[in-house]
């Protein structure tokens, strides 16, 4: 019997947020679905991360109706799946449960199967609330560690650290790092646990013996998740379907590689060449990339990289002899633990296909590519380009002082503004610190969570004013406002559950998405009733002309008709 390898197919949610920065609409996304409601992956990620948000702030549009609709469409082939953080669910401040469990239990509702739950600073107590609504509600839990490396200090630091007593400390974030995490969120009842790698950081000599290891231990499916800015993608999950991983994340060809995950049909080919059965529908999988392609060229104004994938057909068309080759060295190579081997020929495989080459400078810097991206961008505003190499060299001293939080969204961005701000004060003349974000002093302070060492409390007490850690209670969450809207016939702003929580959880975006909404539903009642009078006016005056003269005068003189005479 062949081994099965399932697909989560990240195509409308991971793969159009990380090539196309989330434009697509409604009518894009239907124009795929009944194809893929005969593609037959295992689940399909189509809602969460920053779906939510954009839909309203971009689009329009509401995410519940998104997720309903293809729900409707898809039915039962594929589990749907969402992406959400924990306690936080979108936001950086922690909810009540009050919120979470409405979520929760409104995202089933609405046709969720997964939900994939998060914490950025891979603390388990900010995932429990999450966990247990979701399985109430009968959904699936996917619980994900957030896969991150340890700063890199250059030697001369190292020196000063320990001349300077600060000592930096020894590896954390190990094999047996993660496996304790994954450990603890199985007993709390995970129904699969995915390695988070947002950032594509995970290397193929890491993968291996991390999802050997990881299979060693754990009772439930591990699925890899990963994605291929500096290049480690497309190897790492190949090595990873050798070392047993039961389910690897993958985006359709004209949206795959760069900063997106590696593509299906790569991850296809080498399943087919290790006797491995992803169950994919193969006529769906050509007709949905024909699709996507058009698509990709409406969404051109987003699309920052331009390079489109090469035109195959996997299931029909042939290979060089040259790449034929490759793909069977590629897997002889991951069979033998040459991880270095394995890496040079995936990525000549997915130059032959046409995707985009590794970002040197993102593999360099260790950091994800939004992060790179980001700080570049803060510098390029501020006219301080060229501080950026000594933005990179005090980000692992920045992200050490806060604990060392995983650099995954949002803790990537807070430690990244934060290096600028400290060089901008280094700039002036000023000590580190002198300019800081609410966000960051949060980190410090504790509100976010635990991160994975302790902070130092001396500079906990200078950053916060408290050594202690003090949690963000939820005890003191105030909920939004949701007023009567006069103007629009005395309505709430929000008339539903489900727009109460988006209320909640955008409360900025959901305020002007709702009142476009309420406005429109006025218009359209006041549209409505002077349809219903004209068409009775219309109605009327046709019986009338129908009367014979005398009963036209009768009708007159009693004031019948008043309305249009």
């Amino acid at each position: 019997m062949k081994k099965k390898l399932l697909i989560r197919d990240l195509t409308l949610r991971d793969g159009q947020q990380s090539q196309f920065a989330t434009r697509m609409t409604q009518s894009q996304i239907d124009r795929v679905l009944p194809f893929y409601k005969d593609a037959n992956f295992y689940a399909m990620e189509v809602w969460g991360g920053a779906i939510p948000d954009s839909v309203m702030r971009f689009l329009n549009e509401d995410p519940w109706e998104r997720l309903e609709k293809i729900k409707e469409i898809t039915g039962t082939t594929s589990k749907l799946a969402a992406l959400s953080r924990g306690r936080n669910l979108f936001g950086y401040n922690p909810y009540p449960d009050s919120v979470i469990k409405g979520f929760c239990k409104n995202s089933v509702q609405s046709g969720l199967d997964i939900m994939r739950i998060f914490d950025a600073l891979n603390d388990v107590e900010n995932m429990k609330s999450t966990i247990k609504f979701i399985k109430e509600s009968g959904g699936l839990v996917d619980c994900a560690v957030c896969y991150t490396v340890d700063p890199h200090f250059s030697l001369l630091k190292k020196v000063k650290s320990v001349i300077g007593g600060k000592r930096i400390p020894k590896e954390i974030f190990t094999i047996e790092y993660f496996i304790k995490k994954a450990e603890l969120l199985e007993k709390l009842g995970a129904d699969m646990i995915t390695i988070k790698d947002m950032a594509g950081l995970i290397t193929p000599e890491v993968a291996g013996p991390l999802v050997s290891a990881l299979k060693r231990k754990l009772k439930i499916p591990l699925d890899i998740h990963t994605h291929c800015t500096p290049g480690f993608g497309l190897a790492s999950v190949l090595v990873s379907m050798v070392k047993g991983a039961d389910i690897v994340d993958t985006v359709l060809m004209p949206f795959a590689g760069g900063p997106a995950a590696p593509a299906f049909e790569l991850v296809q080919l080498f399943a087919s060449r290790l006797g491995m059965e992803t169950n994919v529908n193969p006529e769906s999988v050509q007709k949905i990339s024909i699709q996507l392609k058009e698509i990709r060229k409406e969404l051109d104004k987003y699309d920052e990289l331009k390079i489109f994938p090469k035109d195959f057909n996997i299931f029909k068309d042939k290979l060089p002899k040259t790449i034929e080759k490759a793909f069977e060295d590629a897997i002889e190579y991951a069979q033998k633990d040459d991880y270095d081997n394995v890496l040079l020929t995936t990525q000549k495989i997915e130059k032959y296909f046409n995707f985009p080459e590794p970002d040197l400078a993102v593999k360099e810097a260790q950091i994800p590519g939004g992060m790179y991206t980001n700080i570049t961008a803060q510098l390029k505003q501020a006219k301080l380009d060229h501080l950026f190499d000594r933005v990179l060299e005090v980000i692992p001293q920045v992200r050490l002082d806060a604990g060392l939080p995983p650099l995954v969204t949002p803790t990537s961005q807070i430690v990244g503004v934060q290096a600028v701000n400290c060089v901008m004060d280094e700039v002036k003349e000023q000590p580190f610190y002198t300019t800081k974000t609410a966000q960051y002093v949060n980190l410090v302070k504790g509100t976010y969570g635990k991160t994975p060492i302790p902070v130092d409390p001396e500079f906990r007490k200078a950053l916060t004013g408290s050594k202690k850690e003090v949690p963000y209670d939820t005890n003191s969450y105030i909920p939004q406002e949701n007023p009567v809207i006069p103007e629009y016939g005395e309505v709430k702003l929000a008339k539903t559950e489900k727009e109460v929580l988006l209320l909640e959880l955008f409360p900025m975006v959901a305020k002007d998405f709702l009142r476009k909404r309420r406005e429109k539903e006025y218009i359209d009642t006041i549209v409505a009733e002077q349809q219903r009078i004209f068409e009775k006016i219309q109605r009327e005056k046709q019986e009338y002309e129908a009367l014979d003269p005398k009963k036209k005068n009768e009708i007159l003189l009693e004031g019948l008709y008043s309305d249009w005479y």
